[in-house]
């Protein structure tokens, strides 16, 4: 059999960002064993809030011709208390998106088996909660637009600048109709926020409608103000399937989805460039989470289901039943007890990642 090698490379960053890169790594490379028709070469790059405070810097001058000599990227957490988040932020993962032309962001969501939902009517129906949330990924409110006039002084006065453009627009908004399309049950819900920020946000709506005319008879669709949106999701989640939604209101309604769904510390997430040109980045959504940096006992399930995600685009649909199988070993190390403490267990970031490894190699030597 032949054998595909994927180049990754692992910025592990801040906090449980390392040893999280750690442990999907190991994962991987017992997947990719266990199956024997692919393997992966990592490559780690030190891009940490550490060696920012030692050199002044975050990535080289020629950190974006590195990466792109990779397959993919995956990506652990930035952020550190030492740093100003705007400046972590804005010298690591958002130029990396940007730059790699990762225009669409996507976070799927489903409560995992023997995961504990915190609402009691989602614990009794886990399958109402099943969603693919997209994503614009490369400019709206994250656009780093704007400015501060005497910000020093009483009367700092300080711009941020969210921008619309249509060739942004219609391509997330294809992309969603796409994902939806694919999906069973075929439908996308539109977030907005058109009734008060009448300019930009009316674009969105405007160009959204048009692309949906292409998709009449094959995907049912819906509109929701992000304020309306946040109540349906906690009182009717089964009325909804793909939701998209803009740079910056993606980001919080997905982090009250994974809530939703039992822990942030599961939710994986997908920066993609869909046009393959350049390589995609892979990262859990938890954050650096400094409180409990280098205690072993951070959740790596969001890392492995990131993981999964990057086997599923990296093999095209080859790879598919693969990152099935990575998903199921995952439940089932879950349903048999071995969950970290904020999933109410008490097993470590180690001994749920071994165990993990174990039940790939039954699962993928079964099969």
């Amino acid at each position: 059999m032949s054998s595909t090698t994927y180049k990754i490379a692992a910025i592990p960053g801040d906090g449980i960002g390392v040893d999280i890169t750690d442990a999907a790594s190991q994962v991987l490379n017992t997947l990719a064993q266990a199956h024997g028709g692919f393997s992966f070469d990592f490559t780690t790059f030190d891009w940490s809030s550490k060696k920012y405070l030692e050199r002044g810097w975050y990535m080289p001058e020629d950190g974006m011709e590195q990466l792109k000599k990779h397959d993919a990227i995956y990506f652990g957490a930035v952020g550190w208390p030492d740093v100003p988040d705007h400046i972590s932020l804005w010298s690591l993962i958002l130029p990396i998106r940007t730059s790699m032309n990762q225009y669409v962001n996507v976070r799927p969501t489903r409560i995992l088996k023997s995961v504990t939902a915190p609402l009691a009517q989602l614990q009794k129906n886990r399958k109402d909660l099943d969603w693919v949330i997209i994503r614009e990924n490369s400019e709206g409110e994250y656009a780093g637009q704007g400015g501060t006039t005497h910000g020093h002084g009483p009367n700092a006065i300080a711009t941020e600048l969210a921008i619309f453009t249509r060739v942004g627009i219609e391509r997330i908004m294809r992309f969603a109709f796409e994902t939806a399309k694919l999906r069973p049950r075929k439908k996308l819900t539109m977030v907005t926020k058109s009734n008060a920020q009448r300019h930009g946000m009316v674009l969105w709506d405007k160009v959204f409608y048009e692309v949906a005319k292409e998709y009449e008879g094959v995907v049912e669709w819906d509109k929701m103000l992000v304020d309306a949106m946040t109540v349906r999701m906690v009182n009717k989640p089964e009325s909804m399937d793909t939701i998209v939604a803009t740079n910056l209101h993606a980001d919080i309604l997905s982090d009250l989805a994974a809530a939703l769904a039992g822990s942030i510390g599961i939710a994986p997430s997908s920066n993609l460039d869909p046009t393959r040109s350049c390589p995609s980045m892979f990262e859990p959504i938890h954050g650096s989470a400094p409180d409990i940096a280098g205690k072993g006992i951070a959740n790596p399930v969001g890392a492995f289901w990131s993981a999964a995600e990057m086997v599923r685009w990296l093999g095209k649909g080859d790879l598919d039943k693969t990152a099935d199988q990575l998903m199921e070993a995952i439940e089932n190390v879950s349903e048999n007890g071995i969950r970290t403490r904020d999933m109410g267990g008490e097993s470590s970031t180690k001994e749920v990642t071994d165990a993990v490894c174990k039940e790939i190699e039954a699962i993928v030597g079964k099969k």
